[in-house]
């Protein structure tokens, strides 16, 4: 599992990176909110390592998971702080998403386009 989801990682890091090296500012855009994806997934990946210490409130607790094994509870214990972390990180993700979506909206009615070059052309016109 583990290997697939950091293979998955990096295709998505790699794909980010094609998009943000590209001449519009749309695919700059995807790239960053892939990159941002990508980031979120690495940190999953990260934070399969369970906890070391039982916590206090679960002792003598029943678990209600599957495949848990009594022998070992920790086993099927994962730290909680990256998904707080992650959930947090996908909050803010969508606002940056939102703040640069309407970036482009105002971009492509002011300029008629969103073609880094052709931007470069018309801001030197306004000059």
């Amino acid at each position: 599992m583990t290997v697939i989801l950091s293979i998955c990682v990096a295709v998505v890091f790699a794909v980010s990176l094609y998009l943000m090296t590209g001449r519009e500012l749309k695919s700059i855009a995807m790239g960053v909110f892939l990159l941002g994806h990508a980031a979120n997934l690495s940190i999953i990946a990260m934070s399969r390592t369970p906890v070391r210490h039982e916590p206090q409130l679960l002792k003598g607790a029943p678990i209600l998971t599957e495949g848990f094994d009594p022998a070992h509870p920790m086993s099927s214990i994962v730290d909680p702080l990256p998904q707080a972390l992650i959930l947090t990180a996908i909050v803010i993700g969508f606002a940056v998403m939102a703040f640069l979506l309407s970036l482009l909206v105002l971009t492509s009615r002011k300029t008629g386009t969103l073609s880094i070059e052709e931007l470069g052309v018309v801001a030197t016109q306004d000059d």
